[in-house]
């Protein structure tokens, strides 16, 4: 027989039961998230699942703990996300933004449509037709959303628990239906894990136009004479010159350097501005300055770890400039980009430095380049980011015609202020740099507390949706408004819009607004790319979900 205090710490809620529940949850969740069925683990996942058979069984918790502990979990999941994709997520906007949130549209458009059919058909109260559509595209704030209409508009609805118990019951196979709609696409395309990802390292090649480097003579007449920085003053984008063969010497040289003719220059550029440096400098040269024996330069990669050289554009740190050195390349979240003086430098950025070796080690002092130091994360900055997200968050925002007001929520407002900080926060003195291990271990724990919150708040519901068969109903229903749209459009994009797999996982998760489902996709790709995508699409697809849930208890109540 259990002993009647380890019996009270089961059954009676307190901080302790609280900690024992959620630590059975979550490990029972994640072991049973390495099994495999038909080849397919659905790791992350089955801690939703978990948590809904304990509460069935009568497993429960304080509620206010619930609730928070499901909120800031999903605030440090979405955060920690932000960060991480931040610097890809920019260089998307200029590519693939609008395609994205067209698609993003158009599952959002089909998914209310389906609902409206829906309603007309079964002749559902709208309200709990709302909490059906929220429920099965895993989108809490609209639930919040159609709860508040509801209530600001004294709808008429027979149990106004109905609406939460609808969301309660689509929800988890709103997220199963997201999972199983990416791996039905991936077996319709064919799709092999390791030829995507062969595919998308080609692709970044093309798409990111890093830069190249090459060697040139210089033969126009209208250089010849002049400085340098001449050159640099008629192009239109950023080159450096990391070396250059001038007066029997091979130098880094200053952009006060007097240009001869027949010196070789070796210049790093963008790969579209190539043929316009031919022209402006001279052919091609067969000097290679980089296999050059009797040279003195050095080549090395240099980690940005000193906060001070973060603050301040590149081109007014005097101690950036010398003789003796050139930064020629920047990595920054794999991708590269050309210095110049008016790009910040962050935490965790990578530098190629060509100079001397005194020339070198004052780049290195400069830069830092103490790896143990990032190993320690900065929590305040990571805080104060969270902070304003949620603040962010918080603000309403006032559409006309639409008596509710619209709220990015707790999800998206930390999400877009983490993208905003992980490019300008240094700006702000705020550094949110992270290691990708510090970042995984943030991702893995916010997730971990908002499904096992999800699954321990649906599970007692259960009994109570299923003893009338509306339930069923409700799941049928939830099953069509999920997948339906997530395939049209998953097919939309791969044929009409040439995507790939990985970025269509980050579409149908980011338009459903589903962590989970990224979570999966991540794991299933191995691979950034989705949450990139998710990234995209996601601040657009909260304000849709949000207003359509209110739109339709507007129209037809």
């Amino acid at each position: 027989m259990m002993p009647g205090w380890l019996h009270d710490l089961f059954t009676h809620t307190s901080i302790a039961q609280t900690v024992i529940v959620y630590g059975l949850v979550i490990s029972a969740g994640i072991w049973l998230g390495r099994l495999k069925i038909a080849g397919v683990s659905l790791g992350i996942t089955w801690v939703l699942f978990a948590g809904l058979i304990f509460s069935y069984f009568g497993l429960e918790t304080d509620k206010n703990t619930l609730h928070f502990l499901k909120e800031f979990g999903l605030v440090l999941f979405v955060y920690a996300v932000g960060l991480q994709v931040g610097p890809g997520f920019w260089a998307s906007l200029k590519k693939n933004a609008t395609s994205n949130n067209l698609l993003a549209l158009g599952i959002v458009s089909t998914g209310v449509l389906i609902t409206v059919i829906l309603f007309l058909v079964s002749k559902n109260n709208i309200a709990v037709m709302a909490g059906v559509m929220s429920g099965s595209v895993t989108n809490t704030p609209g639930l919040a959303a159609a709860q508040a209409a509801v209530s600001d508009l004294h709808v008429s609805v027979a149990d106004p628990s109905l609406i939460t118990l609808a969301y309660a019951v689509t929800y988890p196979l709103g997220v199963f239906g997201i999972i199983g709609a990416i791996l039905l696409l991936k077996k319709i395309f064919g799709v092999t894990i390791e030829k995507e990802q062969e595919l998308h390292r080609k692709l970044g090649v093309l798409r990111a136009n890093r830069p190249v480097s090459v060697h040139l003579k210089l033969e126009n007449k209208l250089l010849i004479g002049q400085p340098l920085r001449r050159l640099f003053e008629m192009l239109k984008e950023p080159v450096v010159v990391s070396r250059m063969y001038h007066q029997h010497e091979i130098i880094t040289p200053t952009p006060d350097l007097i240009l001869a003719e027949n010196d070789v220059l070796l210049i790093v550029a963008s790969r579209h501005e190539i043929d316009d440096l031919r022209l402006l400098v001279g052919p091609p040269s067969e000097l290679d300055l980089k296999a050059a024996k009797d040279s003195s330069l050095l080549s090395r990669q240099i980690l940005v770890t000193r906060a001070e050289v973060t603050h301040r554009r590149l081109g007014d740190q005097p101690e950036l400039h010398q003789h003796d050195f050139t930064f020629t390349r920047l990595n920054r979240a794999g991708i590269e980009m050309v210095p110049h003086g008016d790009m910040f430098l962050q935490l965790g950025d990578t530098v190629k430095v060509v100079g001397t070796q005194e020339g070198i080690q004052m780049a290195t002092k400069a830069l830092g380049n103490s790896l143990k130091k990032l190993e320690v994360p900065d929590l305040a900055p990571i805080f104060m980011g969270i902070v304003l997200g949620v603040i962010l968050g918080s603000i309403p925002f006032h559409f006309p015609n639409v008596p509710v007001a619209v709220k990015l929520g707790m999800a998206g407002g930390p999400l877009i202020i983490a993208l905003t900080l992980s490019r300008f926060g240094n700006l702000f003195y705020l550094n949110n740099y992270t290691t990708n291990s510090a970042n995984l271990m943030i991702r893995e724990l916010g997730i971990s507390l908002f499904l096992a919150s999800v699954g321990l708040g649906s599970g007692h519901n259960l009994p109570v949706a299923f003893a009338d068969g509306r339930g069923w109903t409700w799941i049928g229903m939830g099953i069509l408004i999920t997948v339906v749209p997530l395939l049209l459009f998953g097919i939309i994009a791969r044929k009409y819009f040439r995507k790939t797999f990985f970025e269509i996982c980050g579409l149908l998760a980011g338009s459903s607004t589903d962590p989970p489902a990224l979570a999966f996709a991540s794991k299933l790709t191995n691979s950034d790319i989705p949450s990139v995508t998710y990234a995209t699409v996601y601040p657009f697809t909260m304000i849709l979900r949000i207003v359509a849930a209110q739109i339709l208890i507007l129209l037809l109540m």
